[in-house]
């Protein structure tokens, strides 16, 4: 937990680090609960915990992405700066909702993205996040709760 005038305490201090140290196009995933952020970590990115803390147990990610989103600039250079992990086949065909997806755009939107969440499939979700910067494991139960955010930059004038 950081106790620090305007950052939210639900923003630790290995997550504060990493996204200093972003640099722009620099990806970082918010990982639900059943992803597998260990393994892909394996692979290269950081791993960062917000499942478990002292303070928090299972930190939802819509509750973290509105807190980073105070902090990230989003890349205003690509359609999307925001993917999700679509739906596997046997997922669409019985119509399964994704309710998460409409607050994560709806977070995205206060942020002042106006761009669709980029839905990736499974597999290719999975690529992605190992090139990512780092990857913040959730305690986020929804499924398909996971989101992947791409850094962008500050102008010259709102660097201080």
């Amino acid at each position: 937990m950081v106790v620090l005038k305007g950052i939210p305490a639900v923003l630790s201090p290995e997550l504060l680090y990493a996204l200093a140290k972003m640099g722009h196009g620099d990806e970082l995933v918010l990982a639900d609960a059943n992803f597998p952020a260990s393994s892909i970590c394996a692979c290269g990115p950081k791993e960062i915990r917000a499942d478990v803390c002292h303070f928090y147990s299972g930190l939802g990610i819509s509750e973290l992405l509105e807190a980073v989103l105070k902090l990230l600039p989003l890349d205003t250079y690509v359609p999307s700066p925001a993917a999700v992990m679509d739906l596997v086949a046997s997922d669409k065909q019985r119509g399964l909702a994704v309710p998460v997806w409409d607050t994560y755009t709806q977070l995205l939107g206060q942020a002042g993205s106006q761009a669709p969440l980029q839905k990736v499939e499974r597999f290719a979700f999975y690529e992605r996040a190992k090139k990512a910067f780092a990857v913040v494991a959730t305690g986020e139960t929804a499924l398909y709760g996971n989101l992947i955010l791409k850094k962008g930059v500050l102008p010259a004038e709102l660097l201080q």
